[in-house]
């Protein structure tokens, strides 16, 4: 069934006779259900030619002794003449010739005015398998996607034209249409366009994937329809480092919004000239959400940094933990690039043992999303038996909120170390036994001197919940401690020339330093939930 109504006929002739498309008729005739903008486009101008045909039939027929169909129908003066006081553009007017088919100046598969092509040639079966022969080429794993649109500027500048036109005629009616009564452009395209593309590929359209297809629009004479619009607003078009032209879609909005109608009638031709082209496609890319690698690691060397050492562009030692993971997931998940987090840091000459330190990897773009959890565990001993430097435990892909938790509890939580440390003077057994009895030690740490560089000078106070000792020599001993995260040990051993206090060697009274430092146990408890991108939502595993 047609969907336009009696009431619609004036101004769906309108429309055609300056060059405006079917279904940007239908979007200005309000038309909100799908059906009718999915026909083929011929099917829909022969379909739009007919039902306008009727209207000229009747007209023919009441008319007495009416005039051979090949003279043209014109319009009454009065209406021509109020056509002129927007526009000076007199071409269009609808014809009937003798074997009773309509046509019109701009009609014949010519660039509407208005969507200069989106809904014409850019909606058909052709151009929907050619777009997704690159989504297929891609090389990216998907089980369904989200469809992105992003249209030249002027096509506001175009139906806002347009929109004067109508509103103008349809104001002779005693009818109005205000902006939100005309149909999207971009709904419109999507209405058409999703069905198709989700026939072609296989997969459903869903507007939450992580899988993204991007399909640009340009049009050459985009500076020409929206130059006046920077003379009348020019702060509407200020210059932004990352956009190419002032003229971008928020800009264009936000002029329209401003300016008053006879001005913008005075400046653009209403209706809109046919354009000299059609869009053109400027790129189509297809890109996937990051994805969350996260498990546990431990260090077992004491020349190893977390992440790259690099001081003044000069690489310090040859590789770090954070490489050392994430090259195997680069690979595998084929990917762009990573960041890398974790639960606090050691130093490079620290090693981190008990049940490993949190981390989570983020892999930007990743071309191939599926995995088993077989597949992970594989993964996992991949990793581990490329050196003996490092091992990791408990790894699983992640949601992003997860990481946010991991982050929230770095200065919550406790933490347990091993150090062991040297003495200036001799000591015995029974000068370090106090230790074993004190209990929530309260110590103000300012920040060292070592990390000033790139932490904010601040004095920060730390809890050192208990200490055991364990008598080496007589200028040895080894401390076992259990801490608030986030206590810089070191520091508490030798005191950072008095930064943080007390300390071992204030406690003491003597010149203590630290040999060597593990971590222990990290009690920092993450929950991490898993999922699986193998179906089209995300599916939590139970372990």
């Amino acid at each position: 069934m047609f969907p336009l109504t009696v009431e619609n006929k004036h101004v769906a002739q309108l429309l055609l006779s300056t060059g405006t498309c079917p279904r940007c008729i239908f979007r200005f005739c309000g038309v909100d259900f799908h059906a009718p903008y999915k026909l083929p486009y011929k099917e829909l101008l022969r379909e739009l030619q007919k039902f306008l045909e009727a209207e000229e039939d009747e007209l023919v027929s009441e008319v007495p002794n009416p005039p051979p169909k090949k003279i043209r129908l014109q319009e009454p003066e009065d209406q021509i003449d109020g056509m002129d006081s927007l526009s000076q553009n007199g071409e269009g007017k609808l014809s009937v010739t003798e074997d009773g088919s309509s046509s019109s100046k701009n009609s014949n598969l010519n660039v509407c005015n208005v969507c200069l092509g989106i809904l014409q040639d850019f909606c058909e079966k052709e151009f929907i398998k050619k777009v997704c022969q690159k989504v297929e080429a891609s090389g990216f794993e998907f089980t369904n996607l989200v469809l992105s649109v992003s249209f030249p500027p002027q096509l506001s500048v175009r139906e806002h034209a347009a929109w004067l036109l109508v509103k103008q005629e349809m104001g002779k009616q005693s009818l109005s249409l205000g902006r939100n009564d005309i149909v999207q452009l971009k709904e419109a395209y999507k209405w058409i366009t999703h069905p198709l593309f989700s026939e072609e590929l296989g997969v459903p359209i869903d507007g939450k994937s992580l899988f993204e297809v991007s399909v640009v629009f340009a049009h050459p004479e985009t500076v020409e329809d929206c130059h006046f619009l920077r003379a009348i607003c020019p702060d509407c078009f200020k210059p932004a480092k990352n956009k190419q032209s002032v003229f971008t879609r928020m800009a264009v909005m936000k002029a329209l919004n401003k300016i008053k109608e006879e001005d913008f009638c005075k400046q653009f031709p209403c209706p809109p000239n046919s354009p000299k082209a059609v869009c053109t496609v400027l790129e189509i890319e297809c890109a996937h959400g990051a994805v969350f690698v996260a498990g546990r690691y431990n260090k077992y060397s004491r020349n190893l940094p977390q992440t790259p050492w690099i001081i003044d562009g000069e690489r310090k030692l040859e590789s770090s933990v954070e490489e050392l993971i994430s090259d195997h997931l680069l690979k595998v998940f084929k990917a762009e690039s990573f960041n890398f987090s974790s639960s606090g840091r050691e130093d490079v000459d620290v090693r981190t043992l008990g049940n490993g330190r949190p981390f989570a990897i983020e892999l930007v773009n990743p071309h191939r999303v599926h995995f088993t959890s077989q597949e992970i565990k594989e993964l996992q001993q991949k990793i581990n038996n490329s050196s003996n430097k490092i091992q990791v435990r408990d790894l699983q892909l992640v949601t992003r909120e997860a990481i946010g938790h991991m982050k929230e509890g770095e200065e919550e939580k406790t933490k347990t170390y091993s150090a062991l440390i040297w003495t200036n003077k001799a000591i015995q057994r029974k000068d370090i036994e106090f230790l074993d009895d004190i209990k929530d030690l309260n110590i103000d740490q300012k920040t060292p001197l070592r990390v000033l560089h790139r932490r904010p000078l601040a004095v920060r106070t730390r809890i050192i919940h208990s200490m055991e000792t364990r008598y080496v020599d007589e200028h040895h001993f080894r401390l076992y401690l259990k801490t608030q995260a986030g206590t810089y040990i070191k520091e508490f051993v030798h005191g950072d020339f008095g930064r943080t206090k007390p300390n071992i060697g204030s406690l003491m009274d003597v010149t203590a330093d630290i040999l060597e430092l593990d971590v222990e146990v990290n009690h920092l408890i993450v929950e991490m939930p898993v999922y699986t991108l193998n179906s089209a939502n995300i599916m939590l595993l139970q372990h």
